[in-house]
């Protein structure tokens, strides 16, 4: 059976809790397991997360438009598996796959508009003008510990890893948090 049909029974609960050790069945579990009813339980190919950020976003009525930064990102997807709304069915950090039919369900959640605008990923340079300070200001409060980045990406430049830079990304929210955060700094002198 493929990999991601019993990564989703197992979500699921159509495939039990190892029983022999933390990451083990015993053989009378294996051998209790309906195969069959595991290949229905993903009755679809999973898709990728730059395909699932594109239903998403034609969900919520913004679609991605394909040579413009997207309005719903592979990181917004990512965020939304490490909330445990999406369920990745694969063990490739460098790829995602889903069940395409959790992704329909998710787009009908109150409120997630919002909420993926507030984890969009800004990196240092965009979030220095989102707040309208000078780049190497956003590295002060970066120095500061006033904002950390959620995660880092790496960034190729040209087709040599050799030029490859690993750039911190940094959540909507927390760049817009900091004014309030800081009432002491005079934002206003400060852009």
């Amino acid at each position: 059976m493929p990999i991601a049909a019993f990564r989703w029974a197992r979500q699921t609960d159509l495939v039990p809790a190892p029983n022999a050790s933390s990451s083990q069945w015993s053989r009378a579990a294996v051998e209790a397991i309906d195969a069959d009813a595991i290949r229905a339980s993903l009755p679809h190919e999973p898709i990728s997360a730059a395909v699932a950020a594109d239903r998403i976003a034609r969900a919520l009525g913004t679609p991605n438009v394909p040579d413009e930064p997207p309005v719903v990102s592979a990181f917004a997807v990512r965020w939304l598996i490490a909330c445990g709304l999406l369920t990745d069915l694969t063990a490739n950090p460098e790829a995602v796959l889903l069940n395409p039919d959790q992704v329909t369900e998710i787009c009908d959640t109150e409120g997630l508009a919002q909420q993926l605008a507030d984890e969009a990923p800004l990196g240092p340079d965009q979030a220095a003008a989102r707040l309208g300070v000078r780049r190497v200001d956003f590295d002060y409060m970066r120095n500061l510990l006033w904002v950390r980045p959620a995660e880092r990406r790496e960034v190729r430049f040209g087709t040599s890893r050799a030029g490859a830079v690993m750039v911190p990304m940094f959540t909507t929210a927390s760049v817009d948090a900091l004014p309030g955060a800081h009432p002491e700094v005079d934002w206003d002198q400060l852009r």
